[in-house]
């Protein structure tokens, strides 16, 4: 159900959203953490680059870690709730950039996080200024809570629910991601690794409708499917809660590898 009335652009369409964004949205596993010291990409010492960092729930984990991270955010609201929520981090520094133009220094950042973001992103701009920023030998982790569905009957209806009332649903799930080509220009350079974790988060039914009307693609109440929607879903909860509760599982996928820059294809991206 593609809407062009609804159509947003990828750095406003959650200004809407924000309040629900930082109360429902999933944190991500400290796991992430130990499997990136264990792996020798994280230190005390790296400095993170958080892409699109939207509210901070992506930058706090490494925050908390004790590492200076730069929030890059283009959304003004969704910054804002982000400086608000970080604001006991004196490591945390909110930079109004994108992912193609971050504002950040060349050869400044040991590490490049994009949570929930990397698919908004130019990916041939983004590219270009990720190999700008990054030091010699860093990182990008490209981080997302996808929802799992293998053994949640929910969540497989949920997923039905979400095509049927989405607003631009379908197109953003198809969007082609492709980590070869950004990753490398060749099979040979390509150098990036999957690893994936469990994370779940519990609500009831206020809780369900404040996650739903987190979401980007969601029509909110002044669309004419509004109120069909909430019926919906509410039969949708009905039909599966348990002693009033619903779990979303997920499995939070981490991407993560070098960028390659062949010069001589490119050399005018480093002037």
């Amino acid at each position: 159900m593609f809407d062009k009335k609804f159509k947003q652009d990828p750095k406003k369409r959650f200004s809407s959203r924000v309040e629900k964004y930082v109360k429902y949205r999933p944190n991500y596993p400290q796991e992430i953490i130990s499997f990136l010291k264990e792996n020798q990409i994280l230190s005390n010492d790296s400095v993170i680059a958080d892409i699109g960092s939207g509210t901070g729930i992506l930058s706090e984990l490494f925050l908390k870690e004790g590492n200076k991270v730069y929030g890059i955010e283009p959304n003004i609201d969704m910054r804002k709730a982000g400086e608000a929520q970080l604001a006991k981090y004196s490591n945390f520094v909110s930079i109004e950039g994108s992912a193609e133009k971050s504002s950040l220094d060349s050869s400044s950042v040991d590490i490049i996080t994009a949570g929930q973001a990397f698919h908004w992103f130019d990916l041939e701009r983004t590219r270009i200024e990720f190999l700008r920023i990054l030091k010699p030998e860093g990182w990008v982790l490209l981080i997302w809570n996808r929802r799992e569905m293998l053994n949640n009957e929910f969540l497989k209806e949920y997923e039905q629910f979400l095509l049927k009332y989405g607003t631009d649903y379908n197109a953003i799930e198809k969007r082609k991601l492709d980590f070869d080509k950004f990753f490398g220009e060749s099979k040979a350079e390509r150098n990036y690794k999957y690893r994936k974790f469990d994370n779940y988060q519990i609500f009831d039914y206020d809780g369900l409708v404040g996650r739903l009307l987190s979401t980007s693609y969601i029509p909110l109440d002044d669309h004419p499917t509004f109120n069909e929607m909430m019926i919906d879903l509410k039969q949708l909860y009905d039909k599966h809660q348990q002693n009033r509760l619903i779990k979303f599982d997920y499995k939070t996928e981490v991407i993560y590898g070098h960028l390659v820059f062949n010069f001589h294809k490119n050399p005018s991206n480093f002037n």
